[in-house]
């Protein structure tokens, strides 16, 4: 049985951890081009863990422009497991203030221009994604934010639903007014496809989602700003690195990972006959779907 390696999808800080060892800066090229950047392995103690910066050291590519299905099947080759997401988002509730860290559960996709999938003409595939994040992998998240397993206290919330736009600007306040209305919780640019594309490699994904800003719905607050945004994620990243720090250990040691669900959504998703199946994308898609292939 292979061994857990968790995937940090983020920004570019969060692998400056104490006690990392075994660090290199790893090149993965896939079918589908480049990631965003190289991907940082590393040691922390038993935990193999590998970051890879969303954005690119520097933040230099924007919502729209990730390489969402290269960084996926990058993690993926790599061995990686189970995938935390850490990214900044607006809040659309009033009960979910800047630093709130909320434990994604649901999403809305409102991405328009984005490749969404690994799969298509010459090898068809449906997974579903009626819970499109790990619910295992949430428990371990849940745990390490608990005001007992963290040095100070984060406050977070378990379950909301993540609205994703294309970007890169962001909403109008008829926009804002309308996702609040719909019931969602968190508004930003970058989960979606990103979930999709991970429980079509069958790794496990969670999602954090930082609250930096209340969007622009608030009437006594300004307009979301890249200062408070940058303000209030320098605030929650030593926060980041240690929830990064204690999810390592629990994933590591979670002998119930190989038989998540997650890791078998290829299993009855493949629909194409294999006599029809493109030779061609089937030899692409053995970076991330091997496994049925």
């Amino acid at each position: 049985m292979r061994s857990n390696i968790l995937g940090i999808i983020g920004g570019s800080g969060l692998y400056d951890l104490p006690g990392l060892t075994d660090t290199q800066w790893v090149t993965v090229e896939t079918p589908w081009g480049e990631p965003s950047d190289q991907i940082f392995m590393g040691r922390l103690g038993e935990a193999r863990l590998a970051f890879l910066p969303r954005h690119g050291r520097g933040h230099r590519v924007p919502p729209g422009e990730v390489n969402y299905r290269a960084n996926i099947a990058a993690l993926k080759s790599l061995g990686v497991t189970d995938v935390l997401s850490l990214s900044a988002v607006g809040g659309l509730r009033a009960d979910l203030p800047p630093g709130t860290f909320v434990i994604v559960d649901q999403f809305i996709d409102r991405t328009l221009q984005r490749q969404n999938s690994f799969f298509g003409r010459g090898l068809v595939a449906h997974v579903s994604m009626a819970h499109p994040v790990c619910g295992r992998l949430g428990d371990h998240v849940h745990a390490a934010l608990a005001p007992a397993g963290m040095a100070a206290a984060v406050p977070f919330v378990r379950g909301g639903t993540y609205l994703a736009i294309e970007g890169p600007q962001f909403s109008t306040l008829a926009e804002s007014q309308l996702y609040r209305s719909w019931n969602c919780s968190v508004i930003g640019m970058t989960n979606l496809p990103e979930a999709r594309l991970a429980r079509e490699a069958e790794l496990c994904y969670a999602s954090v989602a930082m609250v930096t800003d209340f969007d622009c719905w608030h009437p006594a607050h300004d307009a979301v700003t890249v200062d408070a945004i940058i303000h209030m994620l320098l605030g929650n990243a030593a926060q980041a690195r240690e929830l990064v720090v204690k999810l390592a250990d629990t994933v590591t040691a979670d002998g119930q990972g190989a038989d998540c669900a997650c890791r078998s959504a290829l299993e009855h998703a493949l629909i194409t006959s294999p006599d029809a199946r493109d030779p061609a994308m089937v030899a692409r898609l053995r970076m991330v779907a091997g496994r049925v292939l």
